[in-house]
């Protein structure tokens, strides 16, 4: 990609549509470990009112359970308006035919999550809202990979090559270790999910938890003798990302279970319950996004390695 064809706004704007994401993330969360997801029986209308004019602020006091879940369809509404100008600019101003699918990928998935989030309402169906909090992690690394895309680092992949000072690992195996690495931790995520909604999987959770800290530390390991700074760099914040999650499950389960050594007892729906688990469900989608954004360099680091027919990517 030219530095001509380089636009450090289109990047700023696509890096504002994920964290914009974020506060739905964040939202949506809180609605699900506040149990708050039927708080109304209607959508896309709230209690037979439509979006903008139902008295969300009123509810702050009176109805906490109402006051997240149409927050939560707020936010929801915001992130697609977002979207819609992501797609926008993407198309107006970027060149590569793939980016501005993965645009409109963004949009497609953002107004598909809204659906399900409605149908989960119309049905009163828990499984519904597993899966829409699993998409969420799909729609989440997607706007990832197309701010990753749109950045000076992809244009500069793979020049940053630095001595490792120990044997040097090919691009092609740190491109396998980045799909193994999110090939885990998504069945992990899932498996988090399960637990979350189902109240099943918590040892098959606590299982494949500990294999992915083995398998992203060296995934770490393998992304550093690769010499590429890019990738180098990703690698070792997957692997603070994913050491954080592990914290955040402990505390999680101080707060779920209780801890006999310290005298804790656990106090159900408490606030420091509601916040422990909101921030490890919101955090493990940011440790499946950050795997995906590692894998979209690496997978770029050994495009541009290989024997070229041309074209832009």
């Amino acid at each position: 990609m030219p530095d001509n064809l380089h636009h450090p706004w289109l990047h700023r704007f696509a890096v504002s549509t994920v964290l914009v994401a974020m506060m739905t993330l964040i939202a949506g969360a809180l609605v699900t470990s506040k149990n708050a997801g039927m708080a109304f029986r209607d959508w896309p209308t709230s209690d037979g009112q439509a979006m903008l004019t139902y008295p969300w602020l009123a509810d702050f006091a009176r109805d906490a359970d109402k006051f997240l879940e149409h927050g939560h369809r707020l936010t929801g509404m915001l992130i697609g308006v977002w979207s819609i100008a992501l797609a926008v600019l993407v198309v107006r101003f970027e060149q590569r035919r793939w980016v501005k699918v993965a645009a409109f990928g963004v949009l497609i998935g953002v107004i598909c999550q809204g659906i399900l989030g409605g149908f989960r309402v119309w049905f009163d169906e828990r499984g519904l809202a597993m899966l829409h909090g699993a998409f969420a992690a799909c729609v989440l690394s997607l706007m990832a990979i197309v701010a990753t895309s749109l950045s000076r680092g992809w244009q500069r992949a793979g020049e940053d090559k630095q001595p490792t000072g120990g044997p040097s690992a090919g691009a092609e195996t740190v491109l396998r270790s980045a799909r193994l690495t999110v090939a885990v931790l998504a069945i992990q995520y899932v498996l988090g999910g399960m637990i979350r909604h189902g109240g099943t999987a918590l040892h098959e959770h606590l299982g494949l938890g500990v294999l992915a800290c083995f398998v992203v530390g060296a995934n770490a390991i393998v992304a550093h003798r690769g010499g590429v700074t890019w990738t180098r760099s990703s690698g070792w914040m997957l692997l603070v990302a994913v050491l954080g999650q592990v914290l955040l499950g402990g505390a999680a389960w101080v707060m779920k279970f209780g801890f006999a050594p310290a005298g804790y007892v656990a106090v159900a729906d408490s606030i420091q319950q509601i916040a422990f688990r909101t921030a490890h469900t919101v955090w493990g989608i940011v440790v499946v996004m950050t795997s995906v954004v590692h894998l979209a360099r690496a997978h770029r680091v050994a495009w541009v390695g290989r024997p070229q027919l041309g074209g832009v990517a």
